[in-house]
């Protein structure tokens, strides 16, 4: 269904403000989908993700700077998502043994478990794009890194 319809919307007053939009509106779409996937689990995104960090540094740690710079949610508070997780059994966490102020976070087994039994479940949200060729894919890929590329050449010139 076309943006216009979905939102009632007759016109926008541009292309851009229409991409703007677009993007914002596909982007709830998008994490209601995973709320919803996410729900039986009873894990939030921001979680999942950090539960996803920590397994590619699997067998080793990650800190909490790193996780914070690896979110997808930068406005998430990375240490409380992981003492969250710690109480849920799915992540330890321990002071550095070389620096006491840095704190060292490992998924625990039981974490890498939940991922294993989520995996088809988030592997059912790729179908979301279904419609979509592969060429279709990368040019979106592409123009969404166009998009942020803006923000990388903005943080270069101060």
């Amino acid at each position: 269904m076309s943006l216009e319809k979905e939102l009632h919307q007759r016109e926008f007053r541009n292309e851009f403000q229409k991409v703007l939009i677009n993007i914002i509106h596909t982007n709830n779409y998008l994490v209601s989908k995973m709320n919803d996937v996410l729900k039986p689990f009873d894990i939030t995104r921001q979680q999942y993700n950090v539960l996803r960090i920590l397994r590619g540094r699997h067998p080793g740690h990650s800190t909490v700077l790193e996780i914070r710079e690896r979110m997808l949610d930068k406005m998430s508070d990375a240490s409380r998502i992981v003492e969250r997780l710690r109480l849920k059994g799915l992540a330890n966490r321990e002071f550095g043994s070389k620096d006491k102020r840095s704190v060292e976070v490992t998924i625990t087994q039981a974490g890498l478990t939940l991922l294993e039994q989520m995996e088809d479940d988030i592997n059912t949200l790729e179908k979301l794009f279904k419609n979509l060729k592969l060429e279709d894919a990368i040019l979106l890929n592409e123009s969404l890194d166009k998009i942020r590329a803006e923000k990388y050449s903005r943080q270069k010139k101060n």
